[in-house]
């Protein structure tokens, strides 16, 4: 029986005077559930301060879908900053769940979002701290079970040992299933054993303890996993797809923060997946198929979340979200009814051509901060490997059109490192910028009172699991340095600013997405050494990830620069967003002779192998070939 929440909190409320950002660990926010009687209690867990994870769309998903299945309750939690981790310890307060402050350990399942690499020491803080054994091997018949999921499960080897299971792809359904799984075992008086068999049932969900791993000759150091003799699992794991987005809550994230957050804004996902086929993009390869939400229900939610929540802001989310085949008549819909009402649009990607442009005037209203482009490449050659498919002329005349409709500031992503890239290639980023700042200067006018300037961010490519690009070495960090340190050098314009990401944090990055299962003691080594917060630039401890590395005689740079052999069988191959490793191999193929491949929702299926695997379609709401 627990305890009433307030002598719970009582523990935890003096320490709130000693600690950053009290705020963090208030609760009760609005719009949060209020009824937590379960009886099957479940704690969603964003293992990273509260303002990162509050907006976090896929834990407001789950969260929502918990609390609506019968006799099931969901509450939140999120790891505590570093001074309030260090006081719970010194004062004896384990973690506790945000709504009713109970210990996480006494939930029947606790869930973590996988939002990211460098969440990785997060997660082992996060269980230390509320006293759940780290290892699922190490816990008992009655501790709890220990979920994972989100957007980098694809390689959840190094972090499984960890886990009891991974939920695989879209969670709606998923979840609530995988959950009525471990009550109906546990209610049958099942063991830990029978209620994780219960769970390889579940379609998309991955229980590593059902598979070994097997290095032979045919795979790379870190072998592959196979199911272990006699256990009845699937020798291949594919994800969950909903095939209907319409079918899903368009405002899963309700709760109105007592703080600022990163996202600070409504949220409404209007399409989920993209076709592009960029190559560098695990997630436009892993979230396949496309299916968009209807214009009426992005409006009508639109309308409600704004009502309801009083933000001053809306964001239309997705990985494209101008690509949505009725982009053009939502923006107008949200126009006519927000006139007047100083509520802003955002969309959070905007196409390099004319139409994002004019979509970014659709929503900006009189205001012209900032615009934002990602060509990726400098060289056209160079963008015809990664398939950007996006060329010179389509930047020139988004920037023209841009200045003409009143921006005076242009930001521009590219990556560092990509295969095949050159010092040409390298060089070319300075001169797009410096082509886009004149095109400003020719529209707008010169001299510092024009306001013209352009900002160019730069980061190191990270080879990713489930892309073309999954066999590529990381460009050694030397090599990194020595190109950041040219393409600064050819910038002789103060209009032009350049900022570079930390090569250090890539290489963590890198080698957390090549290795397989016994890479946790990479991750458990660095924790040990004080590594958490990795994300965090003013937290992150390089040499400690070296040194762990180091301990268990691997050299952290070499590896991440480590290709490998196209036909050897990799770590992550027993798991599947439904893409086939044939289709995978032909785009490198096709990425080594600069040949690009249309998206198959404006053209002829690319053959990625995603909808006959899984049996769902792009789901498109009006006329992509319109435009």
């Amino acid at each position: 029986m627990r305890l009433p929440r307030e002598d719970r909190y009582a523990e935890l409320e003096p320490l709130l005077a000693k600690v950053e950002h009290p705020a963090r660990y208030l609760d009760h926010e609005w719009g949060a559930v209020e009824q937590q009687d379960g009886p099957f209690h479940v704690c969603m867990i964003y293992a990273d301060a509260y303002e990162v994870g509050q907006p976090n769309l896929g834990i407001a998903i789950l969260y929502n879908e918990l609390n609506a299945a019968e006799g099931i309750s969901c509450e939140r939690c999120y790891l505590p900053w570093v001074d309030m981790s260090a006081l719970m310890r010194e004062a004896g307060v384990p973690l506790l769940s945000l709504e009713t402050s109970s210990p996480v350990a006494s939930f029947d399942v606790v869930g973590f979002t996988l939002a990211h690499e460098m969440i990785a020491t997060n997660i082992v803080e996060t269980l230390d701290l509320a006293g759940i054994p780290i290892r699922a091997e190490d816990r008992d018949e009655d501790d709890t079970i220990v979920f994972a999921g989100g957007p980098s499960a694809w390689n959840c080897e190094p972090l499984c040992a960890m886990f009891d299971a991974v939920l695989l792809g879209d969670g709606e359904g998923e979840i609530v299933e995988a959950a009525q799984a471990v009550r109906d075992a546990r209610a049958a008086g099942a063991t830990r054993a029978e209620i994780l068999q219960a769970l390889s049932k579940v379609q998309g969900v991955y229980v590593p303890s059902r598979y070994d791993v097997v290095v032979d000759e045919t795979s790379t150091r870190w072998g592959y996993a196979v199911p272990k003799p006699g256990v009845d699992v699937p020798e291949i794991v594919y994800k969950r797809c909903i095939p209907d987005l319409a079918a899903t809550d368009p405002i899963p994230q309700k709760m109105v923060p007592y703080m600022g957050i990163v996202q600070d804004r409504l949220a409404i996902e209007v399409l989920r997946g993209c076709a592009r086929g960029c190559r560098f993009c695990q997630a436009g390869m892993t979230y396949r198929p496309v299916r968009e939400r209807p214009l009426e229900q992005v409006v009508t939610a639109a309308e409600e979340g704004l009502r309801t929540t009083g933000y001053d802001e809306v964001s239309l989310s997705s990985l494209s979200t101008t690509d949505h085949s009725q982009c053009e008549q939502i923006l107008l819909r949200l126009d006519d009814y927000l006139r007047g009402k100083g509520v802003r649009v955002s969309i959070p990607s905007q196409r390099l051509d004319s139409f994002g442009v004019d979509m970014a005037a659709a929503v900006s209203g009189s205001r012209r901060g900032g615009l934002t482009f990602a060509p990726e490449a400098g060289t056209q050659r160079l963008r015809d490997v990664i398939n950007k498919n996006v060329t010179e002329d389509d930047l020139e005349r988004a920037a023209r059109n841009a200045f003409k409709l009143g921006w005076r500031r242009m930001k521009l992503y590219f990556m560092m490192g990509l295969p095949t890239e050159t010092d040409e290639d390298v060089l070319a980023i300075t001169a797009a910028a410096r082509r886009v700042l004149e095109i400003g200067r020719e529209v707008v006018g010169r001299g510092y009172k024009s306001g013209v300037s352009v900002s160019v961010s730069v980061s190191v490519f990270v080879p990713k699991c489930f892309t073309p690009f999954q066999w590529c070495g990381q460009l050694p960090i030397d090599e990194v340095r020595r190109r950041q340190d040219i393409m600064i050098r050819a910038n002789r314009d103060r209009d032009i600013h350049i900022s570079y990401h930390d090569a250090q944090v890539s290489v963590v990055e890198a080698a957390l997405s090549k290795m397989g299962r016994a890479g946790f003691d990479l991750v458990y080594g660095a924790w040990k050494r004080g590594c958490r917060f990795d994300a965090w630039t003013d937290q992150f401890k390089y040499d400690e990830w070296l040194e762990a590395g180091r301990a268990m005689g691997i050299d952290l740079e070499e590896l991440a620069a480590e290709p490998y052999d196209l036909e050897a069988r990799l770590p992550w191959e027993h798991t599947s967003p439904g893409v086939s490793k044939g289709f995978l191999k032909r785009e490198w193929r096709r990425a080594a002779e600069g040949v690009t491949t249309g998206d198959c929702t404006m053209t002829s299926c690319a053959g990625c192998g995603v909808c006959p695997t899984l049996g769902v379609d792009n789901n498109i709401a009006g006329d992509r070939h319109g435009r």
